[in-house]
């Protein structure tokens, strides 16, 4: 007698399928759920608006670069120029200023210069001298001022996400290390010799003798840099917020007031007196570039190392917007020190 075995269902199959499918999923790690690629097809969607392809700067000058044949590529910077009262950027650092005198009568000269600091590179050369481009970077904000408009000018910096990334030339000599590679990318050639600024300063190419006469573009000034709407940096905005009734010089009797308000808010510690002795007091704040805040205020930008200062903020008085940089905060209303304290 010939046994025959039952058609399996429709239902039945599609079960033993999903099974197999849960148990392959469970082998290779798919999690229970999701779509295997034979189930996936073509979604018909448009959207209003397709944004463009992302695509990277290139390292290149606007509208492109044509060298002479026969050029000599300079370098030159330091960390930071000469002081400025002025900012040229929001980093909340004081602006700085690099005076670049340019001399090369028998080659043209490509310039590579690059700072740290927000720099204006103020520009000036001999009459023989042709400059046949400049390339500027840095770290923070940096703008080239004397050079005439027809000159090629990339600027990539930091903190303007320039297409070259960013460079700057400073007393670690390791720093030199990314000039070569970034002058064959952009002039094709290395360096032929890095001028290290010094004061604000630099003679880039042959020395300058007493009959070389220099000329610079009028066309943008340092002063066009600046932004006069920020409050003035450094020492200078100091005396200029004294000027405006918004800072006092501080007197020894405010070093002294701090003292006994917050000796006379201190929890005694537990220890016996000492005979001839007398409890230990806070130290007195240090007089050097002391004021004491009278009204709204925001910090000057550069208040580091020698340009530090010392606030003292009296009960009422709003605590200043800003960046104090290294400087010292006492705070009358909550008696604390703020700061590089």
């Amino acid at each position: 007698m010939t046994l025959i075995k039952p058609a399996r269902s429709a239902p039945r199959r599609a079960l033993r399928r999903g099974l197999r499918a849960f148990a392959l999923g469970a082998l290779v790690g798919i999690p229970a759920g999701a779509c295997l690629a034979d189930d996936l097809k073509p979604f018909a969607f448009q959207p209003a608006e397709r944004l463009p392809a992302a695509t990277t700067p290139a390292c290149a000058f606007p509208g492109g670069l044509k060298l002479p044949v026969d050029f000599a590529v300079f370098a030159a910077g330091a960390y930071s120029g000469r002081k400025l009262p002025y900012q040229i950027d929001q980093s909340g650092h004081e602006g700085t200023q690099i005076d670049v005198a340019v001399n090369s009568p028998g080659k043209p000269v490509a310039l590579m210069l690059g700072a740290y600091e927000p720099t204006i590179w103020n520009i000036g050369w001999s009459k023989k001298t042709k400059i046949a481009a400049v390339f500027v970077s840095g770290y923070h904000r940096q703008a080239v001022a004397g050079l005439e408009k027809h000159v090629p000018l990339l600027n990539s910096s930091h903190d303007n996400n320039g297409p070259c990334g960013f460079f700057y030339l400073s007393s670690d000599y390791d720093k030199l290390a990314n000039l070569n590679p970034m002058a064959r990318r952009v002039f094709g050639q290395p360096v032929d010799m890095v001028f290290p600024a010094e004061k604000g300063r630099v003679v880039v190419g042959e020395p300058l003798r007493a009959e070389t006469s220099m000329v610079t573009s009028a066309a943008t000034p340092p002063e066009s840099f600046y932004d006069r709407k920020a409050p003035l940096a450094g020492p200078a905005g100091l005396e200029d917020a004294v000027r405006k009734g918004l800072l006092r010089k501080a007197t020894a009797e405010d070093r002294k007031n701090w003292v006994e308000a917050v000796f006379q808010n201190s929890s005694q510690r537990d220890v016996p007196p000492v005979a001839g002795g007398k409890a230990p007091r806070p130290s007195t704040p240090s007089d050097h570039n002391a004021y004491v805040v009278l009204k709204p205020f925001t910090y000057p930008a550069g208040l580091y190392g020698g340009n530090l200062a010392n606030f003292f903020i009296p009960k009422g008085v709003p605590m200043p917007e800003g960046n104090p940089g290294h400087s010292r905060i006492y705070d009358f209303n909550t008696l604390t020190c703020r700061g590089s304290c």
